[in-house]
């Protein structure tokens, strides 16, 4: 069996959730079947820490696809040849995007479809894009996973796509990811907010993930508690908006709050571990990874109370009104006055995270393979 896969997002030191989907998956799934050969197409020159084992075979096709345009020309004319040339039996996309202009099976990693109910929170090329093509995507593909009971019911719903059609293979969590002594979070606090505790929050800084709100509710806390708690923001600023910007700069705290950019996962994972509490206040997920990775550092969490964020962290958080600045402010003031409420976050997120493992997604993943017909 020869398995083609779109592996563009695997790029070195920039990782974000739907890489790091990619990449914990397929070192499972290469590494589990000797007997099946794999033929990774990047969109640039590989990086060897991508080419999981011998099994594994890097092509680079021309050109990036990093832009409207240049997805099309990559799904509709690059990948296609290249199925043709390697004599792919299936394309797996971890990513989602697929080939209209092939008639190789495939199978689609459709993470959510946030576009279609926020679609102003994208720029219109990348909208337009979007809400064109993956409607088509979902219905030429043999077979679609993703990521949870919520998304499936999302596709089903938006898209009319049979529910047999659909498997549902939770996200994991890196097993780096575990409870921090009292002297490394002493050390990692003085490192980034000279010794204060910190409410965290981890991701790409896009609308969605509700960091005007976000803020305004850390102002509110800090009003309310004189405790001195900071606040850290690790991601990287691509969708930085207008809105965003103007709410910072409106704040009384501005000061602390501190942006750390895109950390390396081995640092990733201390400062989360020392985190007083993450707080993943989105409007719209899938999943959402830093929940799982907070509650498997022993770290509690405040977090959503729509889509997808009730679903993976069942009764183990603290779930607010994303669109509500008292509703967030309010479980911050809560975590941190409250020590016993904190510890019982602690033991539940502990035990709930046990449900979430690469090893099963990568199971779950290969069992929709081998049912692409």
């Amino acid at each position: 069996m020869r398995i083609a896969v779109n592996t563009r997002l695997l790029l070195p030191g920039k990782l974000d959730g739907i890489g790091w989907f990619a990449y914990h998956t397929l070192q499972r799934i290469t590494a589990a079947h000797p007997e099946v050969e794999f033929i990774f197409f990047f969109d640039r020159k590989w990086s060897e820490e991508f080419v999981f084992g011998k099994n594994v075979t890097p092509v680079a096709l021309f050109p990036q696809a990093r832009h409207p345009f240049l997805y099309y020309l990559w799904f509709e004319h690059a990948i296609p040849a290249a199925l043709k040339k390697h004599k792919a039996d299936l394309f797996l996309s971890p990513d989602g995007y697929l080939s209209l202009s092939t008639k190789v099976p495939q199978l689609g990693v459709i993470h959510d479809i946030n576009f279609e109910h926020y679609p102003n929170d994208l720029p219109a090329l990348t909208r337009a894009y979007y809400r064109h093509y993956f409607p088509k995507f979902a219905q030429v593909a043999s077979r679609i996973a993703t990521v949870s009971e919520f998304s499936k019911n999302d596709l089903i719903k938006c898209y009319g796509i049979t529910p047999d059609k659909i498997d549902v293979v939770y996200n994991g969590v890196n097993e780096l990811y575990k409870p921090t002594g009292d002297a490394e979070k002493k050390l990692i606090r003085e490192k980034y907010t000279g010794g204060r505790p910190y409410f965290l929050f981890v991701g790409m800084l896009h609308q969605r993930k509700n960091i005007a709100n976000l803020f305004r509710a850390y102002d509110e806390f800090r009003k309310r508690s004189d405790t001195g708690v900071k606040l850290l923001i690790v991601g990287h600023k691509k969708w930085w908006t207008p809105e965003m910007e103007e709410v910072f700069l409106g704040m009384e705290f501005m000061e602390d709050v501190i942006f750390l950019g895109r950390q390396p996962i081995e640092e990733l994972v201390k400062i989360t571990g020392s985190a007083l509490a993450m707080t993943y206040v989105s409007y719209f997920e899938g999943f959402g990874v830093p929940i799982i990775e907070a509650m498997r550092s022993g770290v509690p969490v405040i977090t959503s109370n729509v889509t997808a964020m009730p679903e993976v962290s069942g009764n183990a958080a603290v779930l607010v009104d994303p669109f509500n600045v008292n509703s967030i402010a309010e479980a911050m003031l809560k975590i941190n006055g409250d020590a016993h409420f904190a510890s019982t976050l602690t033991v539940k997120g502990l035990e709930q995270s046990r449900h979430f493992s690469w090893d099963v997604t990568a199971s779950r993943l290969w069992d929709s393979i081998i049912r692409v017909k």
